[in-house]
């Protein structure tokens, strides 16, 4: 009798452990905050702000532009969210007024290409903008943004059966530390959003006087014009030739710093009366048994 009473208690107490295991296994999970104690995670957005100084009137390039997280519910007014869309639309606007490192990037400090007054806006007084074709050799292969300052290079053919073959191609710099102001039609660089293979630019649009406009399009009837990135330093830095009221260098012919380049200076191969190296020959002496040598020039 004892031993059937401590087999039904047993039995019992297996049960209730099963019951209590699968009531458990039941219930659902409980809150992430409440297993750890910790306050609930606040939504965080990522917005777009100045990623160096900017001062005004300079256009902004892709590495001008970082960002920055912000809780949700105290998102600022106008800020702008991270997208790719967001960032190639930025790219190439022009900065109204002087941005710190990490100020946000507000519309109303902005204006973006296509916007009413933009082309207008971008270049300083009394300033006018020209615009060149190039390709994925004169256009440095696509690596010129807007707010860069290059040279203009002209290369030429004199078809002049009279001159000498050393003074039939030429090359000189035309204009030196202009301002690039636009790239194509949408006044930016780079590709659409979301595309992945940038289409090459096929117009460089310039800041120049109204003389370098003449000079660009009188060098464009010329020959091949060819875009040379000035290094990143002020005017100052750069010392050199005359330069203008902006600081720019002054390029006009006759003067230092128009000097040409001709084939002949390139390749002295060119030049007629470049003297001619003779070449001695190899001599060799054979000898056939007790006969006089005979003597092979080659």
């Amino acid at each position: 009798m004892l031993l059937r009473i401590t087999v039904f208690v047993m039995m019992s107490l297996g049960l209730l452990g099963f019951g209590t295991v699968a009531w458990l296994s039941m219930q659902p999970p409980a809150p992430a905050e409440a297993k750890t104690g910790g306050a609930p995670q606040v939504q965080q957005d990522t917005i777009l702000v100045a990623g160096r100084d900017l001062q005004a009137g300079s256009l902004l390039k892709p590495d001008d532009i970082a960002t920055l997280q912000v809780p949700h519910d105290k998102l600022p007014d106008g800020a702008q969210l991270d997208t790719p869309a967001t960032r190639h639309e930025l790219s190439g606007a022009m900065i109204r007024r002087r941005v710190s490192a990490n100020e946000i990037l507000m519309p109303f400090d902005l204006l973006r290409p296509g916007d009413h007054g933009f082309l207008a806006a971008v270049l300083n007084g009394g300033m006018r903008a020209v615009t060149i074709g190039v390709d994925a050799i004169t256009g440095t292969a696509g690596l010129i943004w807007p707010g860069d300052h290059v040279d203009v290079l002209l290369t030429h053919q004199i078809d002049d059966p009279n001159r000498p073959v050393g003074k039939r191609v030429a090359a000189e710099t035309v204009l030196a530390d202009v301002r690039v102001i636009a790239i194509d039609q949408q006044l930016v660089q780079g590709a659409a959003p979301g595309g992945t293979d940038p289409k090459p630019a096929t117009t460089v649009t310039l800041e120049v006087t109204a003389t370098q406009s003449e000079r660009i399009s009188v060098a464009s009837r010329l020959g091949r014009l060819s875009l040379v990135v000035r290094a990143a330093q002020s005017a100052d830095e750069a010392g050199g030739g005359p330069r203008d009221g902006n600081g720019r260098d002054v390029i006009e012919s006759g003067q230092p710093g128009s000097k040409i380049t001709w084939a002949g200076d390139v390749s002295p191969a060119l030049i007629a009366d470049a003297p001619v190296i003779q070449i001695a020959p190899s001599v060799v002496h054979v000898w056939r048994g007790s006969t006089d040598g005979q003597e092979y020039k080659f």
